[in-house]
């Protein structure tokens, strides 16, 4: 009997938790610096009268980067109603599609209805389409069915035929239509980390390696063979979770006969510093907001503080350049050189 090798096994699952652990990582860091600034906004991480971090001027910074907390907000916004309106649109096609399908019931006595039983899914689940363009495709959230084309017990052995949807069973029993729907609106809702949706790619190759892990150990060389004789087929409709994809063939059939193969990856390192320098940027800015601004008032000159969130024109007392740019007094000298610095004005710069 052909089984993958057990290092191969506990290789993909530390790979597993490791993607599960990028994509909790990723949607904490994406949301909490902007909904933890209004949980927290009322607790300066910093008083109103320290300035400067060394020669750094912290309100310069605070300026600087307050819009780039406010551009985080509407990202979180456009993320919500992007991936309302995608998820919404695919399950609309879903839908439709499915209600368009020729769909039959398969007969228990039937070689489908044989290998389904074979395969320990129930025959109630299993519909046949003439026609299907792709060999079988488990869809449904909370009753999954398995769809196969109608003539595939005459393209495949009832070893193979056994095998495959002993496959889709897997499926349906680990709901995973609702599971990949799921996670790609994760990947929608922070549409801005492309990361994530490489990341959240890898974890749909590592469905179909469940899926495949859990076909019993006699049928794994026929799913091999039937993967072999069906070719490269096309991916199932959207919202559906799908026999056979291209580009993951090579190593699904590689492992069900015994090789040590490695897993590939849709993430590319340009894009992890991406999401790295994004969640830096958005972190950065959470955390500076958090710090109040010294307002002064025109009329009587009298200075009051500012904690994040609360509306005020920011006119900061403690630098003594008022018509220059935020980014023109970000580092300053007197402070960095041990000169003076209180908090009426005295940081200048050359």
């Amino acid at each position: 009997m052909t089984t993958v090798r057990p290092p191969v096994i506990r290789r993909e699952e530390q790979r597993r938790r490791v993607l599960l652990f990028a994509i909790v990582a990723a949607l904490l860091l994406g949301i909490a610096p902007v909904i933890g600034h209004h949980a927290i906004g009322a607790v300066p991480w910093l008083s109103a009268e320290q300035h400067h971090l060394a020669m750094l001027c912290l309100v310069a910074l605070h300026l600087l980067l307050e819009p780039v907390h406010d551009v985080a907000h509407w990202l979180l916004y456009a993320g919500v109603g992007y991936a309302v309106v995608e998820r919404g649109r695919v399950m609309w096609r879903h839908a439709r599609i499915m209600r368009e399908l020729p769909v039959a019931r398969v007969s228990a006595l039937s070689p489908l209805g044989v290998a389904a039983a074979r395969a320990g899914l129930a025959v109630s689940r299993v519909r046949a389409v003439n026609g299907l363009p792709m060999p079988a495709f488990t869809a449904g959230w909370l009753k999954p069915r398995v769809v196969v084309a109608a003539d595939l017990a005459s393209r495949l052995s009832p070893d193979e035929l056994a095998a495959v949807l002993a496959h889709e069973a897997a499926h349906v029993r680990r709901r995973d239509p609702l599971r990949l729907f799921a996670l790609r609106a994760l990947a929608s809702l922070l549409f801005w980390l492309p990361v994530l949706r490489r990341v959240a790619a890898d974890l749909e190759d590592e469905v179909e390696i469940l899926a495949d892990d859990a076909v019993p150990g006699e049928l794994a060389l026929p799913l091999a063979s039937a993967m072999l004789r069906l070719g490269a087929g096309e991916q199932a409709l959207a919202g559906t979770v799908g026999f056979q994809r291209a580009d993951l063939l090579p190593r699904r059939i590689r492992r069900l006969a015994g090789e040590d193969v490695a897993a590939t990856t849709h993430t590319s390192t340009r894009s992890l510093l991406g999401a790295v320098a994004a969640l830096a940027l958005v972190w950065s800015s959470g955390v500076m907001v958090l710090h109040p601004l010294a307002e002064t008032n025109p009329i009587t000159h009298t200075t009051t503080h500012t904690h994040a969130g609360q509306d005020a024109t920011h006119d900061p007392a403690h630098c003594d350049h008022p018509r220059e740019a935020p980014l023109a007094h970000l580092f300053c000298r007197s402070v960095w050189l041990g000169a003076p610095s209180p908090e009426d004005g005295a940081c200048t710069h050359s």
